[in-house]
């Protein structure tokens, strides 16, 4: 089935369209990727408008859509207005957590349809990915693990935290990523117990742990990634909190299945790192699902309760993380498939000194 042809399943009646305005929705349903535009999708018909910049590469490239480009005399507005009269749309459901206050409300006060908020089930049909999506997705992380090989003999002390995230993106570059899925963790002694800290001009150390979260895009799929190593050495409490979290990813990828909410695979890995005395130092979830964005719908958390599938995906990290000491987390990615789940993250997991 068509990708188009899932948004298409929405529409109950013929005076019902879609208003795709986000990247990541006019993507899933033209199946290419332009950089800006808005589409709409009716059972009538489907329009796609983009400008100058793009429409080349639009009607070259995109299908089961009638390609139009807008300009200062054709602008968006008119168009939309357009396809609403010559489809007979009433009500358009549109993608309300990707719209500002303000265009919401240029769209209310414009558009010749009633707008209907359909964020929700327009991602639902991301949940379970395609065969095709899910080969990019194990390609984006085969480029991000051979980014993690090649940068590992690249960290040496005196080089500062930008540095080494600056080599790590240009690894991640050289083996054939398209750009990096977001902006790369790279964090080093006392800053490691910062989760989402922010690389900057520390120098790093021996006796650091230095904590690596990143990932490859590839044709638009995001691959995620966490490794944390140690320069020069680890003391007895550092690899004892990296065991305790490398114990609790075993266990929870090794309960990862279809059938369960994501909650249960959560609790899993929480049990055992509260269990071994620093529950309190475990605050964020231990996985959440990706594909076009790196923070998608379903997760393992602790509110997941959307009972996984097949073909769904989702990130594997639980960590530790002591104020002022440091911190540690290990992430891989899963695929869920009919009775377990696939594994495609390929870096070692033991712990690796610099």
């Amino acid at each position: 089935m068509k990708n188009i042809d899932k948004y298409l399943s929405l529409l109950a009646q013929e005076q019902e369209g879609l208003l795709l305005t986000s990247r990541y929705a006019r993507f899933y349903g033209a199946e290419y990727d332009i950089a800006e535009g808005i589409a709409v999708v009716t059972r009538k018909g489907s329009r796609y408008f983009t400008d100058s910049r793009y429409i080349e590469a639009a009607q070259n490239n995109i299908r089961d859509f009638e390609v139009i480009c807008t300009d200062a005399a054709h602008p968006y507005n008119d168009l939309l207005n357009e396809a609403i009269e010559d489809f007979g749309i009433t009500v358009l459901g549109f993608e309300e957590e990707y719209l500002t206050v303000a265009e919401y409300q240029d769209l209310a006060k414009n558009l010749k349809a009633e707008l209907k908020p359909l964020n929700k089930k327009l991602a639902k049909f991301r949940y379970v990915k395609e065969q095709w999506e899910l080969e990019r997705m194990r390609k984006a992380q085969e480029i991000t693990d051979r980014a993690f090989s090649d940068v590992l003999p690249r960290i040496k002390a005196g080089m500062t935290e930008k540095q080494l995230q600056a080599e790590l993106v240009y690894c991640v570059l050289k083996n054939g990523g398209d750009n990096v899925s977001f902006d790369p963790i790279v964090v080093s002694g006392p800053n490691t117990s910062l989760p989402h800290g922010v690389p900057g001009d520390r120098v790093l150390q021996p006796g650091d742990f230095i904590t690596l979260d990143f990932g490859a895009l590839y044709q638009r799929y995001c691959a995620d990634m966490t490794r944390t190593v140690a320069l020069g050495y680890a003391t007895e409490e550092m690899r004892k909190v990296y065991d305790t979290v490398l114990t609790a990813q075993n266990a929870a990828i090794a309960a990862t299945k279809p059938g369960i909410p994501g909650k249960q695979i959560d609790a899993v890995a929480r049990r055992i790192i509260a269990d071994a005395g620093y529950g309190a130092y475990f605050g964020h979830g231990y996985g959440h699902g990706l594909g076009l964005q790196i923070h998608e719908d379903p997760n393992c958390n602790p509110a997941g309760d959307v009972i996984m599938e097949p073909g769904m995906v989702a990130s594997s990290e639980p960590g530790i993380y002591l104020p002022g000491k440091f911190g540690v987390r290990i992430e891989d990615v899963v695929i869920f498939t009919a009775d377990g789940c696939e594994n495609i993250t390929t870096s070692p997991k033991e712990l690796i000194i610099v």
